[in-house]
Formats: C-alpha cells, structure tokens, sequence
C-alpha cells in the first residue's frame, strides 16, 4: 500500500486550467482516469488527510504509485478525451457499466447494393441503420413480419441471394410477396434501395404518410372496382397499425428523445434507458455497473451519456436527453452531445406533464432491474453457498449460517413504533416466517431500547417452546432469574397452531443480523445474555458505508466490494427494512381511521361516511334515535339498532374544561374518519397475535 504524500507533486507543478488525470500503480497500469476544469483544484483533494477520503477514493490514492495528466484547451476535449482513455485503459477504480451487446437491433444494410433487413448484435458499423435495442430477437421478427407486406425488403443471407441470382428463382419470401427479390431482377437496386430507405422512415417514427398514402390507394382501387387491390392494401394498413401497436404513443407531441434514469445502492447502480421515437418508445435497454469510486446520480447520469453517445453520432443523438440529474458542470456535456449530433441538443430534467410522468415510469424499471440483479445474484445456489461461507468466514462462525434472521425498527417521528423479523434459509426468503412487532414496553422513540425489546420478546417464546417440548429442563430456574418470564406457560400456549404443531419461533437461527451500528448489536446481544442464549452470532449492518458490527468490537468488519456475502447481508438488510417500513404505514393508516363506527359489524367506508355527512358529528350520531339512523340512505333498522348500541357502549370524549374560569366547554366530537370519537386517536392492535403480528 503506497503512501500518497511518496508520489505527489511538487506545488506549482500542475497547471490551473482544464485536463484529464491518470492514476497508475506500481505497475504502471492505469487504475483510474478522471477529468477536471482544473487540474489542481481536483488533484490537491485526492492528497489531503486520508481520514478525510471516502473510502473507495481512500484505496485508490493508496493503491496508486503515480499520477500524470494531460492539459486540453476545453472541458469538451477533457470529456471526449476522458471517455477515450476509459474504453483504452478499462481502469478499475472508474464507474463501468457492463456492456450490452447482447441487446438485439433492428438493423436495415444501408452500407450495402441491396440493403438487408436483418437483427444485429455488437458493435455498430458504419453505414448501418439501427432500431432498438428490443428484449428479445423475436420482438424483432414479429414486427418485420409485419412489415414486410408493405415494404418487401430483402432479408436473406449473402450466399441465399446469391443463390437465388445464380438459379434465377427467389427464394419462399419472393413468391409469397414478402421479397421484392431483387435477386432476380423483380426491382431495380434504386427501386429497392428506395423501398428500404421508407422502410428506415416507417421505423424511425414518421408512419402517417404512409398509411395516409395507402388509404388513399385502396379507396382509389375501390372506386375503380379493383377489389382483390383493394382488399390487399385494407390488409397492410392493418398490418402497419398493429405494428404501431406494438409501440404505444406515450409523448404526445411526436417527440425524439431518450430518458435517462438512475436506481442505486451504496455498492451498485443500475441505469434504464428508454428510447422514444415520434412519441412511442421504439427501444429500452439498460446496465448495472459496480461503484467502485465515491459517484454522486450527477456523475452516473453523465458516465450514462458517454456510453450511450461514444460512438453515435447524427440522428442517434436524439435532439431532447432528459435525465434525473444534470452532470456537473452541464454546459460541456451539452456541447459534446451536440458536436455529436451535429445540432442543438437539450439536456434537462422533465419537471410536469407527459415527459416527467414517463421518467417516472423509467425510474421504476430501473429499481426493478436492480432489485432483479441482485435477487439472480442471490438466487444462484453456488453464488449462495459461497456467501454463506464468506460471512461464516468474515463472521468467525464454526458454520455457514443457513438460517439468518433480520430486526429492523421503523417509525414515523417516534409514533407507531414498529419491528420486523425477516427469515431467510439458505440464503433465500422464507416469507411464511416473517413477523411483525408493535413496541409496547415504551412509548417515544428509541432504536436501541426498541431493538432490545423485539429481540427478547422473540427469544424468550423461543426458549418457551423449548421448555414445552422438553428441549430444555431448566426452565424453573430460568424463570426464577428473569431469564424468561414467570408465565411461559401462558406464552407456550399462544405459540401453539390450532393443529397443535409449534409455530415457527421455535427454529433458532444461527445468525441475527440488526439493522445498524455498535448500538443495536450491543442491544441484541445483551438481550440475548440476558436469556442466557449463548449459541446465536449476532452481527449490525450500519447503511452509511455497509459496514459489518460485531459485539464487543471497537472496529467493523470491512467485507470486499464484491463480496457475496455482503450481497446477501444487503438483500437481509433491506428486505427487513421494507417488511418494516410497509407495516408501519399500515399502522399508522388504521389509527388515523379508527373510531367507533369501525366496531360495527358489516358497517362499511360509504355507509360511515353517509352517516357523517348526515348528521354532522359522532355526538349528534349517537343522541339520535334508531328512526332518525334510518333515514340515512343504505341503512335498515337492525343496522340501526346495531349502530345504536355500539355507540351506547362506546364512552363519550371527556368534556374540556378551562382552567382559569372552571367553565365545561361544550364541544363537537371529532369526525371518525381521522380520529376516534371518546378515546384518543390511537388504536394499536391487540396484545395477541393477529396473523403475522406479534
């Protein structure tokens, strides 16, 4: 590990103007390349106090043994410059996205006599006009089928058209009219170098033309009583709209653009791009790239635009770019992108309408697609097995943890304090074994006094069912020390299925992991201590740098970037967080609702709120008689009663008084729909378990 004060420059050696840096290690091989408006304004922050570095910035100075730059005029030369020297020298430590020549495209060989329709893979070549990319290669064919019957353009292999020159017979396509052959002389090569270049329109989004062009045909062969003619155009036109179909308008004013946009963790982000073409979305494609330097959404946006217009450059460029940030700073980029083009190009964040609700849909395909990278990473059993051994390992554990649960805390501002336990087996989910907490040893907010909380509650039922299948035979003397609470018979039999077969806290896990730092897990694992429970690993997983806590350790466990078992530590984490997060909001939407109308049986949301708005209030409700309830629209006489005799039972709010005079202030009674009426606007839920609550 190298020193960065051995290899930095002298001062007043680098220049105060615009350039692109290289990083090299001992061995001279470059392991990270950037660019700058200035040059010593960049290079000075990488040689301060290392304590002072990101991590990831922190192993790279430290890995390097040099650094060199080259001065350019412009910072339009240092990001074209820049993006060169990533393609030539692959850096390590720079963002890469994995490359997605697996895409397929729609190509049509301009480049060629007689241009191909055909599906390519790869780099792009000179001469070729692409569409796309697809999903899949049969997208591709689907719609040429289509097509074809409109514009009979070549598809066949170099050595089927020669073929077909050298017999004098077209291949099926050819009698079948779906080849104009030119192989046999049918078309002229200017014919069918025409027929490909409106083939090459049709695609790139201008399709009223032509189906303006055929109606008109067809309605001219109608009067002319060419029905047969008629017949076959009525088809093509239908033939084009389906294929039109098949990419639905979503920009109302026929705009060219691509969007951009950006899901991300703390190790991985993810980019989708949507391609739109007058209006429809004409191709989507996206990448995963690991983040092995400290990269802002800013900086992913503008890595983003580098792969996507590198090479391309005309009408590839589209003449809108809309992204979910703006590179920093925009206006070189933006002057790249148009040297690309060859005209003006607006590169902006959609902030309404059309465009943004469409960005909105990109954003969430990009969240799904890293959500899906990492569940295939989680769902290989190999990748598995060796992620359950590397936190074993990291872990210092006898054994890979096959059974691992996850705590997490969640709350809104200290209400609706809630927990979640998440169980996965062999490194993959065990849903029918999650469980949810409400905190009710105190009210407020505190993660650690919270976390201590869930993980006794949970334990103790654990060593309860121990006891009752005789697993454990000190249970008197347990309880007698406060280890487990003096009525375990009571929690035995709550823990019982009606079948009689325990419930799923009787398994122990080998492995709790906390979501946080050094005081969750010294939370847990004193909540443990205190049960005598000895046999369980306990580990944190603190978001901020996704560092691993161990008890009693004043250190964290740092695991590899590219660790598996970290994947697997992330994937716990975060689907604890969400199983977390999704119940509290549950909660927190039935106290905002309840009141006593909520008691009555078969009484819904329409009916309780036609007897608000009717009467005004729950006080006015129930000092009405069961005739009045009646005249609510929907409501019967047994559903009055009902409705009468549950407000009967339910006590009325306490009269406000006011202090300075005595004096009772008369009041209405809230309205139910945002709180209860007599109580206060809290209804947590039953001590005893309802379905997966605990």
């Amino acid at each position: 590990m190298a020193d960065p004060s051995s290899y930095r420059p002298r001062p007043g050696e680098i220049p105060d103007s615009p350039g692109v840096y290289r990083f090299r290690d001992e061995h001279r091989r470059v392991i990270y390349v950037g660019k700058a408006k200035s040059l010593r304004q960049r290079l000075a922050n990488y040689f301060q106090d290392l304590a002072n570095l990101h991590p990831r910035t922190r192993t790279m100075v430290t890995t390097a043994a040099s650094v060199e730059w080259t001065v350019v005029s412009t910072e339009v030369e240092a990001l074209q410059l820049e993006y060169s020297w990533i393609k030539e020298y692959d850096p390590r430590f720079n963002v890469k996205y994995r490359d997605d020549k697996s895409y397929p495209y729609l190509a049509v060989t301009m480049n060629e006599e007689f241009p191909r329709v055909q599906v390519m893979r790869g780099h792009k070549k000179k001469g070729v006009r692409y569409f796309g990319p697809y999903g899949h290669a049969w997208a591709i064919r689907d719609t040429v089928d289509l097509l074809l019957r409109v514009f009979p353009v070549r598809t066949c292999s170099a050595g089927v058209f020669k073929n077909a020159e050298r017999t004098g017979r077209p291949c099926l396509l050819g009698y079948i009219g779906k080849c104009s052959a030119p192989c046999v002389d049918r078309i002229s090569p200017e014919e069918h170098r025409e027929l490909a270049e409106e083939f090459c329109d049709f695609m790139a989004g201008r399709t009223g033309t032509y189906l303006r062009r055929l109606e008109k045909q067809m309605m001219t062969a109608a009067e002319e009583m060419e029905y047969e003619r008629a017949a076959r155009l009525r088809d093509d036109i239908e033939a084009l709209k389906k294929a039109m179909e098949k990419s639905a308008v979503v920009l109302a004013d026929a705009t060219d653009a691509d969007l951009i946009a950006v899901a991300e963790d703390e190790l991985e982000a993810a980019v989708q791009i949507f391609h739109v073409r007058g209006g429809r979305v004409r191709g989507q494609r996206g990448w995963v790239t690991d983040k092995v330097e400290d990269v802002t959404t800013a900086a992913l946006v503008e890595h983003a635009l580098q792969q996507l217009y590198g090479e391309e450059t005309g009408d590839a460029v589209p003449k809108e770019v809309l992204v979910p940030a703006l590179p920093e700073p925009v206006a070189p980029v933006q002057e790249w992108l148009a040297g690309r083009r060859g005209s003006n190009v607006s590169l902006r964040i959609p902030q309404r309408g059309d465009k943004k609700a469409l960005m909105e849909t990109v954003q969430r395909n990009a969240q799904q697609a890293l959500a899906l990278h990492k569940t295939k990473r989680a769902s290989d059993l190999t990748t598995r097995s060796r992620a359950l051994e590397e936190i074993a390992e990291a872990l210092d554990l006898d054994s890979a943890p096959l059974r691992i649960e996850c705590y997490d805390i969640s709350h809104l501002q200290g209400d609706d304090v809630v927990a979640s336990m998440v169980v996965f087996e062999d490194g993959l989910q065990r849903k029918s074994e999650y469980r949810r907490f409400q905190i009710r040893g105190f009210a407020g907010q505190d993660d650690v006094r919270s976390m201590h909380e869930v993980i006794s509650r949970r334990f103790r039922r654990y060593l309860a069912e121990k006891e009752k299948t005789g697993e454990w035979s000190d249970g008197e003397e347990a309880a007698a020390d406060g280890s487990l609470p003096t009525g375990a018979d009571e929690i035995t039999d709550s823990l019982k299925d009606d079948d009689g077969r325990p419930k799923k806290f009787a398994y122990p896990p080998q492995l709790v992991v906390v979501d946080g730092g050094q005081p969750q897990v010294a939370a847990a694992r004193r909540a443990l201590d205190e049960l005598g429970i000895d046999d369980i690993a306990v580990c944190g997983l603190a978001k901020r740098l996704e560092e691993v806590w161990v008890p009693g350790e004043d250190d964290p466990v740092v695991l590899p970037r590219t660790s598996e078992g970290l994947y697997l530590l992330q994937r716990v984490r975060d689907e604890a967080h969400r199983f977390a997060i999704t119940y509290q909001r549950v909660k927190r939407a039935k106290r905002f609702r309840a009141g006593p109308l909520d008691d009555v049986p078969g009484l819904g949301e329409t009916r309780k709120q036609a007897l608000i708005k009717h009467f005004g209030s729950v006080k006015k409700l129930r000092s009405a008689t069961i005739e009045q309830i009646q005249e609510v629209p929907g409501i019967g006489r047994k559903t009055a009663e009902t409705i009468a005799a549950a407000l009967a039972q339910a006590a009325p709010a306490a009269p406000a008084v006011n202090t300075a005079t005595g004096e009772i202030i008369e009041d209405e009674e809230p309205d139910t729909t945002g709180g209860s009426s007599g109580e206060p606007a809290i209804a947590g839920l039953p001590d005893e378990r309802r379905g997966q609550e605990t």
